[in-house]
């Protein structure tokens, strides 16, 4: 390959494609009509370096103008070259900054393991965050906390220790979810025809497989092995609950699995995912974590579960706006794509006013306490993202309202908690 080749690539903000030159095709393989306003700039690199350095890089060439140095990219019959690479921020006639630019040249006299970034551990610990998505585990952890809450509001203590081991065993079968999910998403095509994912992982899944973190086979051993290991850690669960806890532990395991994986691939069936994913992330879960410490299946605890279970459903609702027209080509009929875009804002709307209607109701009609009203404080992040998703529903921009809408839960769930906890209760303890 000859070092005269000199590769022009713009992208936008988010590392779409914008333009793509003749020597980039030469350099690496794709085609412009493959790439322009589909593929992404992190398609020709490893998705470790993408992780530990292209962010820092970018960071750079803003703060600096530009940034300059050696790397190794990828061709597109996943042959590494070693590469010279200056990046620069691109502005728009205002001055505002709008993408980047960068200019590649082969290294003709350098090997790849000569010019290869070198990667961190903290950038390989990031990356297994990134293939199990644990930030997300938050929502899990809200409606097992809340069966806590529910306990200790009916005068039974929390043992820590069960608490502890339950969310062991919900995050195992939540990350075995998740990666089983994002298996199943790969061999439909649907991550393959999403070019509007979101480089923080709102949407599109984790992108772990198409950024080569992990191969399609190693997600699904570690789908398997998180599903097995959520069954070891149930154990004792069930010993010491009995079969109501198995019963719930199952149907979250089918649940989960069968979201995307044939042959029923309930998020595919115009509202039944939805629903799956409200019922198990909240009544269900805040059932099962107060029948773990009180050995019944409580109502208070199924209830306390309805306004959270409308909130982590308003979180995957918002997400699958940006999903919409890769789900849409390959028959996922998630709500979004059944009511279309914009008459589907109304759904959101109907979902969080839902959630916190239903704590007015539950506080005001003695279920639990007054103090459990003190969540109505996360209506803030409603109304903000309420307010994006209108304006930016089919817009980049609407990432404040995916991220808002995850805060709310998040907030809401915690404050719910509190209150619960600590509140006097209207009822007389049982």
């Amino acid at each position: 390959m000859s070092e005269k080749i000199k590769s022009v690539i713009t992208c936008d903000l988010d590392g779409k494609i914008e333009t793509l030159s003749k020597g980039a095709v030469e350099l690496l393989g794709y085609s412009e009509d493959e790439m322009v306003g589909k593929g992404r700039v992190s398609d020709f690199s490893d998705g470790e370096i993408v992780l530990g350095h292209v962010v820092n890089w970018l960071n750079e060439s803003v703060e600096k103008g530009a940034w300059e140095g050696n790397t190794v990219f990828l061709h597109k019959n996943g042959k590494e070259i070693p590469c010279q690479i200056k990046i620069t921020p691109t502005k728009n006639k205002n001055g505002e900054h709008i993408g980047y630019c960068g200019v590649t040249t082969p290294l003709k006299d350098k090997t790849p393991d000569e010019v290869r970034p070198k990667i961190s551990l903290m950038t390989k610990i990031f990356k297994w965050m990134v293939i199990m998505r644990l930030p997300f585990l938050s929502a899990t952890f809200v409606p097992i906390f809340a069966g806590a809450a529910v306990t200790a509001m009916l005068g039974q203590e929390v043992s820590w220790g069960w608490l502890g081991l339950t969310l062991l065993a919900g995050s195992l079968l939540h990350i075995g979810t998740n990666t089983s999910n994002d298996y199943f998403d790969h061999m439909s095509g649907t991550d393959a025809l999403n070019y509007n994912y979101s480089n923080k992982g709102l949407n599109g899944g984790s992108r772990s497989i198409q950024m080569g973190l992990i191969s399609p086979k190693g997600i699904l051993i570690v789908a398997i092995v998180t599903f097995a290991l959520s069954a070891i850690v149930g154990v004792p669960l069930i010993m010491k609950s009995g079969l109501p806890i198995l019963w719930l532990g199952l149907i979250g395991f089918f649940s989960g699995l069968f979201y995307t994986a044939p042959p029923f691939k309930f998020s595919s069936r115009k509202g039944i995912g939805e629903l799956l994913i409200g019922l198990n992330f909240g009544p269900l879960m805040v059932a099962g974590s107060a029948l773990v410490q009180t050995g019944q299946l409580l109502p208070e605890a199924f209830l306390a579960g309805i306004p959270i279970g409308f909130l982590i459903a308003a979180v995957v609702y918002m997400n699958e706006f940006p999903d919409h027209d890769s789900d849409k080509a390959t028959g996922k009929n998630t709500l979004i794509v059944v009511l279309g875009p914009e008459r589907a804002r109304a759904g959101y709307v109907a979902l969080i006013t839902s959630a916190f209607v239903s704590i007015i109701i539950l506080a005001v009609n003695g279920t639990f306490p007054k103090l459990s009203l003190i969540a109505l404080l996360a209506i803030y992040f409603g109304f903000t993202a309420t307010k994006t998703l209108y304006k930016y529903y089919n817009d980049r921009l609407l990432q404040p309202a995916n991220w808002g809408t995850i805060i709310m839960h998040s907030v809401t769930g915690i404050l719910f908690c509190i209150g619960i906890w600590n509140g006097e209760s209207m009822n007389s303890l049982r």
